[in-house]
C-alpha cells in the first residue's frame, strides 16, 4: 500500500490533496500548444509575424515578462512553505498566495507568453488567450473543487479576494 501511495505523490497516509495535482499535465499541455504555435508561426502562422520596430516592443516586453514569470514560479514553488502546506492539509494564503492563487501554474502561464512574445507573431497572443481558457477550465474542475471539499468556507472566502492567475491585489471585504 505504502509504494501505491506514494505513486500517487502523497508524502503521508494523512494527506488529503497529491502533491503536484494536475500541475504536470496542464503544464504540458499550455507548453505543447504554445510550441505548436511557434513552430507553425514560420508557415502557416506566418501572416501573424511582425516586422521592425515591433519586432524589438515584443522581444523587450516578452523578457520581461518571461523574467516575471520565473520569479512567480520560483516564489511559489521554493520560497513558500506549500509542500508543508499539502502536507499539513493547511490552506496556503499568506506570501504570493495572497496576491494569486496559483503562483506556480501563473509562473509558467506568463513565462510561456513572454517566450510567444519574443516570437513576435500576433498568432502566439490568441494562443496564450485559448492557453488562459484551458488554464481556467482545468483548474475550475479539479484543484478548486478539491479545496473547496477540504476546506470549505475557509476556501471560498479567499477564493472571492484573489485572483486564479492573474497576479494582482487581493480584494479586501
Amino acid at each position: 500500500m505504502k509504494n501505491y501511495v506514494k505513486m500517487k505523490n502523497y508524502v503521508k497516509d494523512s494527506q488529503k490533496l497529491p502533491m503536484f495535482g494536475v500541475g504536470p499535465y496542464l503544464v504540458g499541455s499550455l507548453g505543447v500548444l504554445t510550441l505548436a504555435g511557434m513552430l507553425l508561426s514560420g508557415n502557416i502562422l506566418k501572416s501573424g509575424m511582425l516586422g521592425g520596430l515591433w519586432v524589438i516592443i515584443f522581444r523587450v516586453i516578452g523578457t520581461l515578462i518571461l523574467l516575471s514569470g520565473l520569479a512567480i514560479w520560483f516564489i511559489g514553488a521554493m520560497k513558500s512553505d506549500m509542500d508543508d502546506s499539502i502536507i499539513e492539509n493547511r490552506l496556503q494564503t499568506g506570501g504570493i498566495y495572497a496576491w494569486v492563487r496559483n503562483p506556480m501554474y501563473s509562473g509558467v502561464w506568463y513565462t510561456i507568453i513572454g517566450i510567444g512574445l519574443m516570437c513576435h507573431n500576433w498568432w502566439l497572443i490568441v494562443i496564450q488567450i485559448i492557453n488562459w481558457g484551458i488554464m481556467t477550465i482545468v483548474l475550475k474542475n479539479t484543484e478548486e473543487k478539491w479545496l473547496e471539499n477540504l476546506y470549505g468556507e475557509e476556501y471560498m472566502e479567499y477564493k472571492s479576494q484573489v485572483n486564479r492567475c492573474i497576479m494582482w491585489f487581493p480584494r479586501k471585504k
